[in-house]
């Protein structure tokens, strides 16, 4: 229930290396790093309801853990997969479907933020959130 809330982005580790090594073209990079991206999380039980709003777009996407589902991300590439819960952190291993290689994402809180990890083809980038 940790995870419950508003956050707001508050930096960037290695985004635009992650978002090259997913293919996304510069100026894409360039709008994704600065997206003001907002994301509300409520949980219940197993099942989450996250909503996340950028300058881009606003998606609402509702979640099981260990439930597969399909995810778009904000430049388009489709994935499938799930969410899982491994101590106190949120697990995503994702499939695209595209070219079939795997986007694992890791969502935890460490002291009052939150802290989300994305790993595609070894590279690895943080999106640091606070609440807001």
């Amino acid at each position: 229930m940790a995870f419950n809330g508003a956050w707001k982005i508050d930096r960037n580790e290695n985004y635009e290396k992650f978002m090259e090594a997913m293919g996304i073209n510069v100026m894409k990079r360039k709008l994704g790093a600065h997206d003001n991206l907002k994301i509300t999380i409520q949980q219940d039980g197993d099942k989450f309801t996250v909503k996340e709003s950028s300058n881009f777009r606003t998606i609402d996407i509702e979640f099981t853990l260990g439930v597969n589902f399909e995810y778009s991300l904000a430049d388009g590439t489709e994935l499938t997969g799930s969410w899982s819960m491994e101590g106190n952190k949120l697990v995503g291993k994702f499939t695209r479907k595209d070219n079939g290689k795997l986007l694992t994402a890791y969502r935890e809180i460490v002291g009052d933020e939150l802290v989300q990890t994305y790993v595609y083809e070894g590279v690895e980038a943080k999106r640091i959130f606070k609440r807001g």
